[in-house]
């Protein structure tokens, strides 16, 4: 049986007994903490985000497989790209027990499940062109092992992010990424410090993969999608500044004409 740190004891007690700057100064000692265990496993991280992106460039996707605080997490990184990346929708995907629809409703019982993460990647046409990522802060979610096992199976590459060390489900990922930060501030409170180093590692995934599959250039969303007022001023200063353009208006006929920074590059003369 895997260690379950993540279930240990908190190293505090009696937080009710404690004021609101003594609460708040503890977390974030212990939040401090995150960023160092993260970087223990960049090694692990570094060979899962190439795996991503050589299926990724050559017309696969990728799916998170998960439940409670990591899969949702996952969810908010998924829907932010194709605004701040122009990523076309159904590339990177996420298969939440009891279905992205329910996220507010933080189905946790649908945890247990071991047959749906799998039905929903099979009614997604998973091939082995496709990587799926696991989510499990205790490393056991029977929603996400079954899954794994069953791409194991299938030829499909997997990979996973954990927080206990030697779990199952990294025994079942060819990436597996374990990021063991201890305790708590809460006993057994996984939204914490487990989800802080989940955000953490999904921004590295999506933001690394985005720059490597040529939608950043130099350090631009030229590929932002020009969906409100406050991204397209932002689009159009940016294309001012990569283009010597110096006047506003007609930066913004020009973008607003192409769509994107990018494209406008793409068809417009430099002046400097």
């Amino acid at each position: 049986m895997n260690l379950r740190i993540t279930e240990s004891q908190s190293a505090y007690r009696h937080l009710e007994q404690k004021s609101v700057d003594e609460l708040i100064g503890l977390i974030n000692q212990e939040d401090q903490s995150v960023a160092i265990q993260v970087k223990e496993a960049l090694p692990q991280l570094s060979g899962l985000i190439k795996a991503i992106v050589e299926k990724v460039s050559t017309g696969g996707r990728l799916f998170y497989v998960g439940a409670g605080s990591g899969g949702r997490l996952s969810v908010l990184d998924v829907i932010e790209l194709p605004t701040t990346y122009g990523l076309p929708k159904g590339v990177f995907n996420v298969i939440l027990a009891g279905g992205v629809d329910r996220l507010a409703d933080a189905l946790e019982e649908k945890e247990d499940d071991t047959a749906e993460a799998w039905a929903r990647l099979q009614e997604a046409g998973v091939t082995s062109n496709d990587v799926v990522v696991g989510i499990s802060a205790s490393g056991t979610t029977p929603f996400v092992l079954a899954a794994l096992h069953q791409c194991k199976q299938h030829g499909i590459p997997t990979g996973c992010i954990v927080s206990n060390p030697d779990s199952p489900i990294a025994a079942a990922a060819m990436f597996p990424v374990e990021v063991v930060t201890g305790p708590e501030f809460v006993t057994g409170s996984t939204r914490m410090k487990c989800g802080t180093a989940q955000k953490m590692i999904f921004d590295m995934i999506s933001t690394t993969t985005m720059i490597q599959l040529g939608r950043v250039e130099d350090n631009s969303m030229v590929n932002v999608a020009l969906i409100n007022d406050k991204i397209t001023d932002r689009a159009v200063r940016m294309l001012m500044e990569k283009t010597g353009i110096a006047d506003y208006e007609e930066a913004k006929t020009i973008l607003l004409r192409h769509g994107s920074v990018k494209q406008a590059l793409e068809n417009v003369s430099k002046i400097v």
